[in-house]
């Protein structure tokens, strides 16, 4: 049969399939990992590390800078330095650490190289052994290396690499600079020292910092006050500033006039420089002070490798909002809004979703959120999936503590970064705000807008104490973090971690998040003397707090589980760290199909949304800290906001972005049915009955006539009714135009919604029959009908609301039409209706 010769409803259907099956086959080509295009023989790690002032020995231990003016960044520090091939083959987890600063207690061991160990603790030898791996490169991962792709080379063909030395080889270079914590100790093995932690090693940049106010770039006159300034040819390339340290008297920038360096940067491999300091002194992020990192060099000038805005880390916000539907709003529409127009400044926000005093104390910890967008303008990055700016996601953790210049309260920040293998050098581990965002060698300060949303939520953030049964969900989340990174240093023994739709720095964040639910509730679930207390305790303050986090993760896992389906692969790496399974063969799957099982984490804007918005129904407060470009000039890249798939299609003259709304509702409505899903079903198909059926009979509408058709053709009918008008009407009225409940910001918004889709529900019926389905004529005019038609709308609208599933409201319209053709006479109003 011709194209022409089939009737215009069939056309539709065919032309609707054709479309369904290119988006299908757009999805998977823009999702499916691509071989780089660029063959580029030199990353930008390389370009950098050639420079004198990133290289470690242009900063000499034993050159120390004012203690009056600087402060040291911990009081454990050191460079990781890896062991020789020979001693790599003991397949034991230790590397050397050149003691660049240590404790009073300590001081003996600054400037020497000494060994570096884990603790005698079986939970933490546990946890090492758990992501030990034999170290072998894939085909895969030599390409990328030579794509300038900084792999851990020389792990390559290594046995038994654990923490340690994965993250000392993580570096081409021993140039890994590390702090280790508070719970260090120092023990001696045949008269040598040695050092044992029982926490991986902090990344951090520069071994000191201090808190000035940048006042102007001058020329550089060590034999006089430094305050010749240079012609205005040289001023935008110029290294040198005059700084004015914060005076703890006055509470001022009146303090000391100095002299310091920050380095012009190289231009990389994108064609522009990681950081730069022209017209840094002008940076209105900067009115309120710098914190600046780095060292004295080999001239005895303090170098800066790191900057901080102070004002960005004060508990203080620019802004406050109060109110959940405010505070919704946002957060999922106003917090990357104007993000161009605002390049060189930041934002802090405050925000409660409930009218209480609660704010932050000295201690308070938090969750943090991190999320970039990308980099456009004239030397704009390319993008890796078309329309859409990607970005990156991770979590972190927040505290608040004392600023050990001004006294006053702040936050300090570490990011617990799950990165793929990349360019830059930039390692996957635990690292402090200076060192990830704020390094001038490899930071996103200066390049990338960033949000950093910091939750307080005292379920997740305060331990538990059940006469003595001890739980902690705050640790236990960074614990899982620390796994999933250490895997990733080394791609689980590939050497590459490589980024694919369901393996990624938000989707194995994600994994982290959800082990850590079921490694509570499986702790729980195996002590009796914690079900024993909270049973006879109920009403005691800490029950009601442990039933806010057990509500709160189950909320979690709707997120991270959208269609109710868990990946093979992350119960796998749940229960071995749960200690259900001893094997530490973990399975993962890279494919798009586990990534749509997981979708709500496929995009790093779209879960760092989402998250934040599961706390903050919760009642949850938050700091949201934004910057744009932070830093010095660059006048040919702008910051580009986070986008979901498709997100920079927009409609003309407004900022919304109508196919990842569309997108996120189909696969939203798609979810798995549950027992209550069931019950909503057989509930609106009840009342619905009761109401439909008399008013049917009273008017004449209906009777009861069962059709005499053979099976087949009643089966027919069956599939028939279930596509169209069942799935076609429902996507389309219910899924498309109305917010999912995941959405909803606002039931009164969503009434109107409800409404509108109604009224276009019930104008359909008559125009269809008079268009695409002229069987339908005269019975789509008919009162009665469009009346019951008008009612099947408001049960399948209200179904629809309260579980938010597309194939509850598909399988009500399906019944119904169903029941009506066949029992109740329907099938005798279409009098040329044909079947087969």
């Amino acid at each position: 049969m011709s194209w022409h010769g089939l009737s215009q409803k069939l056309k539709l259907k065919f032309t609707i399939l054709l479309l369904l099956v290119f988006i299908a086959v757009f999805a998977v080509l823009q999702l499916s990992p691509k071989q780089p295009q660029l063959v580029q023989s030199e990353s930008n790690y390389a370009k950098h590390i050639r420079q004198d002032f990133n290289q470690p020995s242009f900063y000499p231990i034993t050159k120390i800078p004012s203690e009056n003016l600087y402060k040291p960044v911990a009081n454990w520090i050191g460079r990781l330095i890896l062991p020789t091939k020979q001693q790599l083959q003991d397949g034991l987890d230790w590397v050397w650490i050149e003691v660049q600063s240590a404790p009073p207690t300590a001081e003996n061991l600054v400037g020497k190289t000494v060994r570096l160990q884990w603790q005698k603790n079986q939970d933490l030898l546990a946890y090492v052994e758990a992501v030990t791996r034999d170290i072998n490169f894939t085909p895969e991962v030599l390409q990328s290396q030579k794509q300038g792709i900084i792999h851990p080379f020389r792990l390559n063909d290594i046995r038994q690499v654990g923490v340690l030395r994965s993250l000392a080889g993580a570096s081409p270079n021993d140039d890994v600079i590390v702090a280790l914590d508070a719970n260090t100790i120092i023990t001696q093995s045949q008269e040598k020292s040695i050092i044992e932690i029982d926490r991986e090693p902090i990344l951090i940049t520069g071994k000191f910092y201090g808190l000035v106010k940048i006042i102007k770039p001058i020329q550089p006159n060590f034999k006089s006050s430094y305050k010749n300034i240079l012609p205005p040819k040289q001023n935008q390339y110029h290294d040198y500033f005059l700084v004015k340290h914060y005076n703890p008297n006055s509470h001022n920038f009146d303090g000391i006039e100095d002299t310091i360096r920050i380095p012009q940067q190289a231009i990389d491999t994108r064609n522009f420089a990681p950081s730069t300091p022209q017209q840094i002194e002008k940076s209105p992020a900067g009115k309120n002070g710098w914190y600046i990192y780095g060292a004295n060099d080999v001239n005895n000038l303090f170098t800066v490798q790191a900057i901080a805005p102070y004002s960005l880390f004060q508990i203080q916000p620019n802004q406050t909002i109060i109110g959940e539907e405010l505070s919704l709003n946002y957060i999922q529409k106003l917090n990357w809004q104007n993000t161009q127009a605002n390049k060189g400044k930041l934002n802090t926000v405050f925000i409660n979703p409930v009218e209480s005093t609660s704010t932050w104390q000295k201690g308070d910890k938090a969750i943090l959120l991190h999320s970039f967008g990308g980099i456009g303008g004239k030397k704009a990055e390319p993008l890796g999936v078309v329309e859409t700016i990607t970005g990156h996601f991770a979590f972190g953790t927040a505290e608040v503590i004392e600023d050990k210049f001004t006294k006053q309260l702040r936050f300090d920040i570490k990011y617990h970064q799950i990165y793929a293998h990349n360019p830059d050098g930039i390692i996957p581990g635990t690292h402090t705000w200076a060192n990830y965002m704020g390094n001038l060698q490899h930071g996103w300060l200066s390049t990338r807008p960033v949000s950093d949303i910091l939750i307080k939520y005292e379920p997740v953030t305060q331990d538990y104490d059940f006469d003595g049964v001890k739980l902690s969900p705050f640790n236990q989340f960074q614990q899982q973090l620390q796994i999933a990174i250490a895997r990733y240093r080394v791609g689980d023994g590939t050497g590459g971690a490589m980024v694919s739709p369901a393996t990624s720095c938000v989707q194995d964040s994600s994994q982290a998040l959800y082990a850590t639910i079921l490694a509570i509730k499986s702790q729980v679930a195996q002590n009796r003397q914690i079900q024993a207390w909270l049973k006879a305790n109920p009403n005691h303050p800490q029950t009601l707090r442990f039933q806010q986090l057990i509500e709160l993760g189950k909320s979690l896992e709707k997120q991270l589980a959208p269609l109710g389906i868990v990946r093979a692969d992350w119960q796998s790496q749940a229960s071995i760290l749960a200690g259900t399974r001893k094997t530490t063969n973990i399975f993962k799957d890279g494919s798009i199909w586990a990534g749509l099982t997981t979708w709500r984490t496929m995009m790093p804007r779209q879960a760092h949304d989402d998250i934040a918005t599961i706390f903050l129904k919760r009642g949850a407060i938050m700091q949201i800290l934004r910057t744009n470009q932070v830093g010095g000039w660059q006048a040919d890249i702008i910051p580009l906001a986070p986008t979901v798939f498709f997100g920079q299609i927009k409609i003309p003259f407004t900022d919304i972005s109508p196919l990842p709304i569309l997108l996120n509702r189909i696969l939203a409505s798609l979810a798995f049915l549950t027992f209550s899903d069931w019950l909503v079903i057989v509930t609106t198909l009840g009342i619905y009955s009761i109401i439909a059926i008399p008013l049917g009979f009273k008017f004449g509408f209906l009777h009861l006539q069962i059709w005499s058709a053979n099976w087949v053709n009643k089966c027919l009918l069956i599939l028939r009714c279930l596509f169209l008008p069942a799935i076609v009407e429902e996507l389309f009225f219910r899924v498309l135009l109305l917010p999912h409940p995941i959405e909803i910001t606002s039931w009164f918004k969503w009434g109107l919604w409800g409404i509108f889709s109604l009224v276009l529900f019930v104008i359909y019926h008559p125009l269809n029959a008079k268009t695409l389905f002229k069987a339908g004529f005269p019975t789509f005019y008919n009162p009665v009908f469009l009346g019951l038609a008008a009612l099947l709308g408001v049960a399948c609208t209200v179904a629809y609301g309260l579980t938010g599933s597309l194939w509850v409201v598909v399988f009500i319209h399906w019944v119904v039409v169903v029941v009506w053709l066949i029992v109740f006479g329907g099938i005798g109003r279409f009098s040329n209706i044909r079947i087969g």
